[in-house]
């Protein structure tokens, strides 16, 4: 047969990278430019799907692909390329940007740049143009539509602009100042009220200190009154609120401008005139703020005597602590934080008191368990008194500032669980994939030594118990991909109260006479979507588990109904979403599970059981079927107090009598599709004959895999060529005569993978005819195989009649 073209070979030396668009890969790979290509064949471009215009080192157009014919509509004359593209450019600034890239392209430059266009519905359109000269008189112009990143920017800008413009115009003042004490950024109000200018003072250059009276360098942390001062020389006292030190020990702070500030104002008389006029009345004695900042601020708010009574607080902080008010008032602050926190907030407050610390922080737990547990953080300083020459001996006690932290606390859970989850998935998955490699080579050559061994051999039954206990692995690496999610699964619509009574008998007999089955199903349950058998297995997990967990006998009560949800759900790291669910309980009388174990339960190879009494795999595809079926799983336990397994499935749109009639039928239809998938299959029982003829490649990087595959193939008739990957397979295919019908390929391999070099194969053998196999599901690949409906996928393990009567299908179809 005739050689594949150099681009191929080029591509197969620079090894594109998978999931790319094949033009592009190609492109890169043999790094076009004057110096280093010779032209690239135009039958590259055909099925591309991006934008590609290739011209000649004038402009004139040499060929243009079907993506950039829909970008730009014929232009004046009835052209697609260069000079029709002018005409849709819409503003004098990009025209000039379009003739800049055509002249540099025409020197044989390699040109960048974006223009806009009038699409034909009026829109602007942004695109990013790229032209590449190679050196051979052609110039290969892409295009990639930037406008939704554009318009993104533009938002981005003028959002900006609006928070700046906010911030300037707030009857507060804000600034930031850098490690050196330096202004960095100061809004217009405090501009105004210091007699500068916004931009002058922003500059870097006008220290904190040239504006405080007293020449502090900054404000000190927490809060307090300060005296600044303003360029024409008058004063005015102002109240700071001063967060952590930034990034770099950089200062933020808000100043609120003293409501009598004009003339500097004496502490006493401040706080004679508040008492006056009732201003202090949700405030602790003492501390001089505007009542509406410390009542209605976001964050909880309070002032502490030396020994943790809290004397005074906001609304936010009674809300949060779930209290009223004036109860709070009086109160010890650790009698609201949960017990094993006591110790580390005594200690953070003994050292304000002691004065070794000017500012503490503390991240406690509040009373309460499961949803209820809550999370804050506390940061406390101390509170210098307003008159430090009073003689009454008051003290300025201490501010509090509590934050919830719940919601952040429950995201950082959640996150640290889906981290791992999902590492031990990909493990699992790993690990399934390199397992199914060899059971396929267990397994085909069992069946090779059974051509030779008839039940009549002493050596059938030991071969035959051989290939059964590769089977029974086969089982458990098909749990490992149930975690992982990565298996096959083919949902139907299910009435889950039928199924459930359906399955009563076989529940009935696993876990036996001791222990009693209830079924307490809610009328008119939704129907669900998910896999029939899939479905049994969870249900027939859940229940030997919670056989196991009574061994003295016990209640086992299967329970369904409908539940709606309408504010998202917090359990542990799962956050469900609200909807319509079908809820399916499994609770027992059993036990119960340890607290510690619970976050541990669907972790693969983890169990409560003896050792040699379960594999730690059956709640973990439990845990992995239910959530690749978009549905949660929920467990309640405590120790002598039994276990209850809740499922939530959403409920599928389909009620009553005209949804069980569509569950019905999908069920036949999927029933019939089995049926006639297995009369056309060749490996089933009837068709016994798997003999063919015609050349095979088979391209596998596991040896033993290809050894089996091989000799079962020459077996039943076959012309075999092998090779150990993709690199390999070229060459083989550049150095054989021989027509080849049919080429099987490994998905994951070292170098180039399946998809890539079946890629690559087919630009110049469009009709070959592919099988794909590899040790994950279909499901994986899915999206990739989708592309083209003449691959076709094997799954390993693989039995020698499998590989046979798919290699004859492929070939007769």
């Amino acid at each position: 047969m005739s050689c594949v073209c150099a681009a191929i070979l080029y591509t197969r030396m620079k090894k594109p990278s998978p999931n790319t668009d094949g033009l592009s890969s190609l492109l890169r790979s043999i790094g076009l430019g004057p110096d280093r290509s010779k032209g690239v064949p135009l039958s590259m471009f055909e099925n591309s799907s991006e934008a590609w215009l290739v011209t000649d080192q004038s402009g004139g157009t040499v060929h243009v692909t079907d993506a950039w014919k829909m970008s730009f509509p014929v232009g004046v004359g009835g052209e697609h390329g260069l000079s029709g593209l002018r005409s849709f450019v819409s503003a004098a600034e990009t025209s000039t940007e379009v003739e800049r890239l055509f002249t540099g392209a025409a020197r044989g430059d390699a040109m960048r740049g974006e223009i806009c266009v009038a699409a034909a519905n009026g829109r602007r359109e942004w695109w990013r143009l790229r032209a590449t000269p190679d050196g051979a008189g052609q110039v290969y112009w892409r295009a990639e539509d930037v406008t939704t990143q554009r318009e993104r920017e533009t938002r981005g800008h003028l959002e900006s602009e609006m928070v700046t413009d906010f911030l300037d115009n707030l009857p507060v003042g804000f600034f930031a100042l850098n490690a050196n004490g330096a202004f960095t950024y100061a809004n217009s109000t405090l501009a105004r009220w210091l007699g500068r200018d916004a931009g002058a003072l922003s500059g870097g250059d006008m220290a904190f200190s040239d504006v405080a009276l007293d020449g502090t360098s900054a404000p000190d942390d927490g809060v307090g009154y300060i005296t600044l001062q303003s360029l024409d020389g008058s004063s005015f006292r102002a109240f700071v609120i001063q967060n952590n030190r930034g990034h770099g020990g950089g200062v933020r702070a808000v100043v609120l401008r003293d409501p009598e500030s004009g003339q500097d104002i004496e502490p006493q008389d401040s706080v004679s005139n508040a008492r006056a006029n009732g201003l202090t009345g949700g405030l602790a004695d003492g501390l001089q703020i505007p009542p509406w900042l410390f009542d209605d601020a976001p964050i909880g708010l309070a002032l502490l005597s030396e020994d943790g009574v809290i004397r005074s607080c906001n609304l936010a902080l009674a809300r949060f602590l779930r209290a009223e008010r004036d109860a709070l008032n009086g109160t010890m602050l650790v009698s609201h934080i949960a017990a094993e926190d006591h110790d580390e907030v005594s200690a953070a407050l003994s050292k304000l008191v002691m004065g070794t610390a000017h500012a503490v922080h503390s991240e406690v737990r509040l009373p309460g368990e499961g949803a209820e547990a809550r999370a804050a953080s506390l940061h406390a300083a101390r509170m210098k008194s307003v008159d430090q020459a009073s003689d009454d001996g008051e003290d300025g006690g201490i501010v509090l500032h509590v934050i919830d932290e719940t919601e952040q606390r429950h995201l950082e859970v959640q996150f640290t669980q889906s981290q791992k989850m999902q590492a031990i998935g990909q493990l699992a998955g790993g690990v399934a994939h390199d397992f199914n490699n060899l059971l396929t080579a267990m397994i085909g050559f069992c069946d090779l030594l059974l051509l030779r061994h008839g039940p009549d051999d002493p050596s059938f039954a030991d071969i035959q118990q051989i290939k059964q206990n590769a089977n029974r692995a086969t089982n458990l690496v098909r749990q490992l991909l149930a975690f992982s999610r990565k298996q096959t699964l083919e949902p139907v619509v299910l009435d889950p109260t039928e199924v459930l009574s359906d399955l009563s008998h076989l529940l009935g007999r696993l876990i036996g006479e001791q222990v009693e089955l209830r079924l307490d199903h809610t009328p008119g349950a939704h129907l669900v979507r998910a896999d029939r058998g899939q479905f049994d297995q969870v249900i027939i997990n859940l229940v030997v588990n919670a056989r196991d967990a009574m061994p003295g006998g016990g209640t086992l009560t299967v329970t369904t109904r409908n539940e709606t949800v309408i504010d998202p759900v917090q359990r542990g790291p799962e956050i469900m979403p609200p909807g319509a669910y079908v809820v399916i309980e499994v609770a027992d009388t059993g036990t119960g599970i340890a607290k510690e174990d619970l976050e541990r339960i669907f972790e693969p190879f983890f169990s409560t059981k003896e050792v040699g009494e379960g594999t730690g795999l059956g709640l973990s595809t439990v845990y992995g079927i239910v959530r690749q079926s978009d549905g949660y799983i929920f467990v309640d336990s405590a120790i002598g107090h039994g276990t209850t397994f809740g499922i939530y499935l959403p409920a599928h749109g389909a009620e009553g009598e005209v949804g069980r009639n569509a569950a019905a039928a999908a069920d036949k239809a999927l029933a019939e599709r089995r049926a006639r998938a297995n009369s056309q299959n060749p490996c089933s029982a009837e068709a016994e004959d798997l003999t063919g003829e015609g050349v095979v490649l088979l391209v596998e990087d596991e040896d033993a895999v290809r050894l089996f595959g091989s000799r079962a193939l020459r077996n039943k008739g076959y012309t075999v060529l092998e090779a150990g990957n993709g690199e390999n397979a070229l060459d083989v295919i550049n150095e054989v005569e021989q027509r080849i019908d049919l080429i099987i390929s490994d998905v994951v391999m070292p170098g180039m993978d399946g998809h890539t070099f079946v890629q690559l194969v087919r630009q110049e053998m469009p009709d070959i005819k592919i099988i794909l196999m590899s040790g994950y599901t279909e499901d994986v690949f899915r999206e990739e195989i989708s592309r083209d409906a003449t691959i076709h996928f094997l799954a390993k393990p693989f039995s020698l009649k499998a590989l046979a009567g798919t290699v004859k299908d492929v070939l007769a179809g």
